[in-house]
């Protein structure tokens, strides 16, 4: 099985710092929903794994994010795309739970859920949690550049594992390239 899993926020969205708690505060960065495009007509499986605390601060409620990822689904079928699934993680980073980047216990449950190991899997993230979180679930930590990418590339986090793209466009097009359409 193709898969490749990715963040959200900063990934295929645009990011910001006082969390995304409506569906109009969604706003695909350009050229991401495209990517997802080409990777599906590809033959890969799509599946977001993001934190979600605003859920557990009250910034919003479990409709309004499923009204938001209804928007980011309505705007991939619109080009013929799609992702098979979303796993979210509600907890306070204090929780300390096992599902909660940079923990890998949401990567685990994508893998057991989809019955395959996670040794070839692209994890592509703009924070350092996620690289932390491929690592230590045995995916392979991708960066992109957008959302807090720029940043995260000078934290200590970084090594010679971490690939390091533009953005999801040109993610999708090295993982076209190198592993087949």
């Amino acid at each position: 099985m193709k898969l490749v899993i990715l963040d959200r926020d900063g990934v295929i969205n645009e990011d910001r710092d006082a969390f995304i708690r409506s569906p109009e505060e969604w706003i695909a960065l350009p050229g991401s929903l495209d990517a997802i495009g080409r990777l599906n007509r590809g033959g890969w499986r799509v599946v977001v794994a993001t934190n979600q605390s605003g859920l557990r601060r009250k910034l919003f409620d479990v409709e309004t994010l499923n009204r938001i990822h209804d928007k980011m689904n309505r705007q991939l079928a619109e080009i013929g795309a799609r992702v098979d699934a979303i796993f979210i993680c509600p907890c306070l980073e204090r929780e300390h739970c096992a599902c909660r980047k940079p923990a890998p216990g949401m990567l685990r449950a994508i893998a057991e859920r989809l019955r395959t190991p996670l040794e070839t899997v692209p994890y592509i993230g703009d924070k350092a949690r996620d690289l932390q979180a491929a690592r230590a679930a045995g995916a392979q930590p991708w960066l992109v550049r957008t959302g807090r990418g720029e940043h995260t590339q000078t934290d200590p986090v970084m090594g010679p594992d971490v690939r390091v793209f533009a953005d999801l466009a040109e993610a999708a097009g090295a993982l076209l390239a190198e592993r087949g359409t």
